[in-house]
């Protein structure tokens, strides 16, 4: 099987379950925003020695995939029985791993300025891509059904990005510098 089919060629794309949609439909834009937060993942994933967190953002890559799965499964086709997504469990690792990291650095006390380094900052960037990965999949919530647990999941993975930039700067004794309005 080739990698192209030549089918996408003039802006359409198939759903699981075959239907044809434009590909900047808001359905496509809203997993390709997941697709794109993966691959940031990875990226941060190259940096991490802490061999948890390696397996953390590996679980989370997966869970990302099957969120995509779902995303892009035609809901309208009876016949796709798509059982991807997250479950309350995934939530809860990601919540547990948020309370871990941040028992760890410094509480809270200012708004951070994103940077520090190559891999914190990477980490701030997949913060902000996930968070339009949110706003993505709140918009195809307004024209269609979208699993509550997927918005859940990808909130709380914002923030376990976010504890995860902070412990990541903690840990490579990088001083965070803090938002000073107007300055």
């Amino acid at each position: 099987m080739k990698i192209y089919t030549k089918t996408g060629d003039k802006g359409m794309t198939s759903l699981i379950g075959g239907k044809r949609v434009p590909k900047n439909s808001v359905r496509l834009e809203s997993y390709g925003t997941v697709d794109e937060l993966n691959s940031y993942l990875g990226l941060i994933r190259s940096f991490v020695k802490n061999r948890q967190v390696e397996n953390e953002l590996v679980e989370i890559q997966s869970r990302l995939f099957d969120v995509g799965g779902s995303l892009a499964a035609d809901p309208e086709n009876e016949q796709v029985k798509i059982k991807l997504g997250v479950n309350d469990g995934d939530i809860q690792l990601l919540e547990r791993a948020i309370d871990r990291m941040d028992a760890e650095v410094p509480p809270m006390k200012y708004f951070v300025l994103p940077g520090g380094n190559q891999e914190v900052s990477f980490c701030h960037v997949a913060r902000t891509v996930c968070r339009r990965a949110e706003r993505r999949i709140l918009d195809l919530a307004g024209e269609a059904e979208v699993d509550e647990s997927v918005l859940k999941y990808i909130n709380r993975l914002s923030d376990y990005l976010f504890v995860l930039s902070r412990k990541m700067a903690h840990d490579a004794g990088i001083e965070e510098h803090k938002w000073v309005p107007g300055d």
